[in-house]
């Protein structure tokens, strides 16, 4: 037991500083580099790279190249219904994005910023709904705690422009609440099809990886096709570039063992910590400022942090549906 409690940490330490070390590395790539470089080219040829990182892991979990082959044709290429079954949250968290765009083109900036945090709750919520699984109340106070700090930490004052945009709140706020359902069913989605079976973890990322390199390719044919087609698939991509796309793919890879070993909640804490170790990293590299909110925010992240972790009943596996309803989970919250 303390080895896998000690596997799991480390899984998440390591999630938190490749999510870490991607957001400063993107942010460098936006603010240093000269030339941009189109973003959803670059999200395609990260979930190439996932793919082919998986299919190696595969061959070296399989032993050889004939396990290998015989295993891709049982299980991927062989079960179009399996390869269904994971193209639903890559078809999700496209909506997902997509409706985040909308919200944001439609709100303001803070008022997105705070709304968009309720993904965290609703994370939650639908781990209960899906995996019948229970939180205590000094969990749930935790996960709402987190929601509040990950606000404040990403917080900026709001900058008068004098460049006025025609915005549709009622709109905003329903791409959000889409974005935030999307989220929360996508992720938790994704976790059930990978502890409701045997299957390996390398293969359920191939699933949903190749349904993903469809997804990202339309992507860009509708936003950038154009674009793409004149100056090039790799127009303005550097080695900074080729690092961000890189610590995005392990960070992909990174995310489903977390899922894998831990659960959907733990990975949001994760990536809350990642967030204010990377706002760090930045107040050094870049020359950011340290806010009175941002260091309280990164308070109630450590607070949030430490309270969801005190010891608990395992919550990482999926429990049997006939153990207790949906209203009665629900009402111990």
């Amino acid at each position: 037991e303390n080895v896998s409690l000690l596997f799991k940490l480390y899984c998440l330490t390591v999630m938190t500083l490749v999510a870490a070390t991607y957001t400063v590395a993107l942010r460098y790539t936006r603010t240093v580099e000269t030339e941009l470089y189109f973003s959803t080219t670059a999200v395609c040829i990260t979930e190439v790279i996932k793919l082919f990182l998986s299919v190696g892991i595969l061959a070296k979990e399989t032993g050889s190249l004939a396990r290998l082959i015989t295993s891709l044709k049982e299980n991927v290429f062989g079960s179009p219904t399996e390869l269904l079954k994971l193209s639903v949250p890559s078809l999700v968290y496209a909506l997902q994005n997509n409706m985040a765009f909308v919200a944001l083109s439609n709100l303001d900036a803070a008022v997105y910023q705070v709304t968009y945090q309720l993904k965290i709750p609703c994370t939650a919520l639908c781990t209960v709904l899906m995996l019948n699984r229970t939180l205590s109340k000094l969990q749930w106070f935790s996960v709402f705690m987190l929601c509040g700090g990950v606000t404040l930490v990403q917080w900026k004052p709001a900058q008068a422009t004098k460049v006025q945009v025609e915005q549709n709140p009622w709109l905003g706020f329903g791409a959000i609440a889409v974005a935030v359902l999307c989220s929360g069913f996508a992720g938790v989605y994704f976790e059930k099809v990978l502890k409701s079976s045997d299957t390996s973890l390398w293969v359920r990322n191939i699933q949903m990886y190749l349904s993903g390199i469809v997804v990202t390719l339309f992507g860009v044919y509708m936003s950038d096709g154009a674009q793409v087609l004149e100056k090039g698939f790799f127009y303005g991509y550097t080695y900074y570039v080729w690092f961000v796309i890189f610590l995005a793919s392990v960070g992909g890879l990174y995310t489903s063992v977390v899922v894998k070993y831990t659960d959907n909640i733990m990975k949001g804490f994760s990536a809350a910590a990642a967030i204010v170790l990377s706002t760090v990293a930045s107040v050094v590299l870049f020359g950011l400022q340290i806010t009175v909110t941002f260091s309280l925010g990164a308070l109630l992240v450590c607070i949030s942090i430490y309270l969801y972790g005190l010891p608990r009943q395992d919550t990482t596996k999926i429990q049997p549906s006939e153990t207790k309803s949906s209203k009665e989970r629900l009402a111990t919250v």
